[in-house]
């Protein structure tokens, strides 16, 4: 799939960058998922999102995550919450990071926004430990 893309240095970066952030399973499934349909758009996203916006030098990894995760909750993108949460892993936000970042949004965006993005942040952080630990039994 990733074969049908239009290479160039923005998007090289950007999958670079969205490799380093979500981590190669989670890209990979994406390209393996890809059609001809969403195809433009995940070239769209690669380049700027992961190519421009998070392949920046302003702020660091952390930085982008913590901002990411709030505008995500403000707006109730839910799926994509949870996917940046689980990201956390990789950019070095912390779930104390998070934790105030949510209580921001709390402020600035609604208490039933920040409540509902709590709740997932609670359920990804409990999947990543629960997986840690299986991780580490084996």
């Amino acid at each position: 799939m990733a074969d049908h893309f239009e290479k160039n240095e923005r998007f090289d970066q950007g999958m670079k960058t969205r490799r380093s952030v979500l981590g190669d399973a989670h890209v990979d499934r994406a390209q393996t998922v890809t059609t001809g349909f969403d195809r433009p758009f995940q070239q769209l996203i690669t380049e700027a999102a992961w190519g421009t916006v998070w392949s920046g030098n302003h702020w660091t990894k952390r930085e982008r995550s913590m901002v990411t995760i709030a505008l995500l909750a403000a707006l109730g993108q839910d799926d994509e919450l949870a996917m940046h949460v689980s990201a956390t892993a990789n950019t070095g936000a912390s779930p104390e990071d998070i934790r105030e970042a949510l209580l921001h949004v709390a402020i600035y965006a609604g208490v039933p926004a920040a409540n509902h993005a709590i709740k997932i942040a609670k359920r990804v952080y409990d999947e990543m430990d629960a997986d840690k630990t299986s991780r580490e039994e084996t």
